[in-house]
C-alpha cells in the first residue's frame, strides 16, 4: 500500500462514448471524501476538454489509441500502464470491460477490480482461462445481480466471493434538475397534450424487441382510444418496424422519433414507459423513467427485474398479451393508485441505485475493504 499522504486508484476505460462517460463519473464519485484520489485513463478517443470534467477525476489522461490497434497482445498500453504505475504507486485499479481488464492483469502486483457490463463476456475460453489464470490480486463486479450470476457460472474455478455486484446508479438531484415538466417536454417532442403517452426508448435492434411492445399495443388498442405508443431511437429494425405499423394500421398512434438528444430530459412528457428488451444486463432508462414519476412495465430479464419493485408489472419475453393486460391496467389506473406506484420504485431507487448508496455498497464489500486496509 502506498503512503497516507499519497493514495491513488488508477480507472481505466476503453472510451468515453455513451454510456462510459458516465460510467466514469460513477466511479470516480465512489472516492469522494475518501483518502483516494483518482486518475482516469481513456484508452480511446482523443482529448477532449468537456470529456475531462464531466469525468469528475482528479487527473484525466487520454492515450488517443485507434480502436483497431488495441486487437492482440497490447503491448504498448500495457508499457504506458506500467510507467503510469511508476509515476503514482496505485492501491489498485478499476478497469472497465475486458480490454481494460487484461491490460492491467498484465501489470505485476496491482490488484484490480474489473467491472463487467454486459452479458456473455466470459463465453470465450481464452477469456475464462486468462483471468483464473491471473484470479490472485483480481476481483470481478457485475453492474446487476444477473451479469454477477453468469460470471459465475462461467467462472466456477474462480474464487466466487471475488464475484460481486456493484449496481449502475444515477444521481437524482441532477436527473430532476434537467428534466423538464410534462407540457415542456411534450411540446419539444411534439407529442399532443390530450393523449395518454406509452413510451419506449432504446435501439431498434432484436434486444430491444420493440416489435412485442407494437403487437401487444396493437392488441389493447381498441380499448385505449386516445393512447399513442412513441418510440424514441433508430437502429437496423427502423424500416421493419415501421412496417409492422403499417400493416397493423397504427400509423396515428404509433409514433416514432429517431434520436433524441439528452432524451432523459423529456421523460415526463410519458404516461407510462416500457422496456421490452430480451435482453438487459442492466435498465438505466428504468431508473430515468422512475426519477420523471412514470410509472414502468418491463420484461423479467437481466438487471431490469431487479429494478421494479413491484414485480406485478413485469411481463415474460415475447408476452404480447401480458404486455397488453398491463398496459390496459396501467392505462385505468387513477392518480392515487399511479403515486403509490411511483414510490415504491422511487424508494427502491433511492435504497440502491444512487450515488450514495452504491458508495456506501462499494466500501463494504469485503474485498474493497481489504484493499484499503
Amino acid at each position: 500500500m502506498s503512503s497516507v499522504n499519497k493514495k491513488y486508484v488508477l480507472q481505466l476505460c476503453h472510451d468515453y462514448t455513451f454510456p462510459f462517460l458516465d460510467v466514469a463519473r460513477q466511479y470516480a464519485s465512489l472516492f469522494k471524501g475518501t483518502e483516494y484520489k483518482v486518475i482516469t485513463v481513456y484508452l480511446v478517443g482523443e482529448k477532449n476538454n468537456d470529456v475531462v470534467k464531466q469525468t469528475d477525476s482528479d487527473e484525466v489522461i487520454f492515450l488517443e489509441y485507434p480502436c483497431k490497434s488495441l486487437k492482440g497482445l497490447k503491448r504498448k498500453p500495457i508499457k504506458q500502464i506500467k510507467q503510469l504505475c511508476s509515476q503514482y504507486d496505485f492501491d489498485f485499479a478499476i478497469g472497465h470491460r475486458y480490454q481494460a481488464i487484461y491490460i492491467l492483469r498484465n501489470i505485476k502486483h496491482l490488484p484490480v477490480i474489473g467491472v463487467n457490463h454486459s452479458f456473455g463476456k466470459f463465453k470465450r475460453f481464452t477469456r475464462r482461462w486468462f483471468v483464473n489464470r491471473h484470479k490472485k490480486n483480481l476481483y470481478l463486479l457485475g453492474v446487476s445481480n444477473a451479469i454477477r450470476d453468469e460470471m459465475r457460472v462461467y467462472l466456477p474455478r474462480f474464487p466466487q466471493q471475488q464475484i460481486q455486484t456493484l449496481y449502475n446508479r444515477i444521481n437524482p438531484e441532477q436527473v430532476r434538475a434537467d428534466q423538464l415538466d410534462k407540457e415542456a417536454a411534450r411540446k419539444h417532442l411534439g407529442i399532443s397534450q390530450e393523449s395518454y403517452v406509452f413510451a419506449n426508448v432504446g435501439r431498434l435492434h432484436p434486444d430491444k424487441d420493440q416489435r412485442t411492445l407494437i403487437n401487444a399495443f396493437a392488441k389493447a388498442a381498441p380499448e385505449l382510444p386516445d393512447a399513442v405508443l412513441v418510440i424514441i431511437g433508430q437502429g437496423r429494425l427502423e424500416k421493419e418496424l415501421k412496417q409492422q405499423v403499417q400493416q397493423l394500421k397504427l400509423a396515428h398512434q404509433v409514433f416514432f422519433l429517431g434520436v433524441v438528444p439528452e432524451a432523459v430530459n423529456y421523460f415526463r412528457a410519458f404516461d407510462s414507459f416500457i422496456l421490452s428488451s430480451d435482453y438487459e444486463p442492466f435498465g438505466m432508462v428504468l431508473l430515468e423513467a422512475i426519477m420523471a414519476e412514470v410509472p414502468v412495465i418491463s420484461t423479467n430479464v437481466g438487471g431490469a427485474r431487479e429494478i421494479i419493485s413491484n414485480k406485478q408489472w413485469l411481463f415474460d419475453v415475447g408476452g404480447v398479451d401480458k404486455l397488453a393486460k398491463l398496459m390496459l391496467t396501467m392505462y385505468a389506473m387513477d392518480d392515487a393508485q399511479k403515486k403509490a406506484l411511483n414510490e415504491q420504485n422511487r424508494q427502491c431507487l433511492e435504497e440502491n441505485f444512487t450515488d450514495d448508496a452504491v458508495q456506501n455498497a462499494f466500501w463494504h464489500l469485503p474485498f474493497v475493504k481489504s484493499l484499503r486496509a
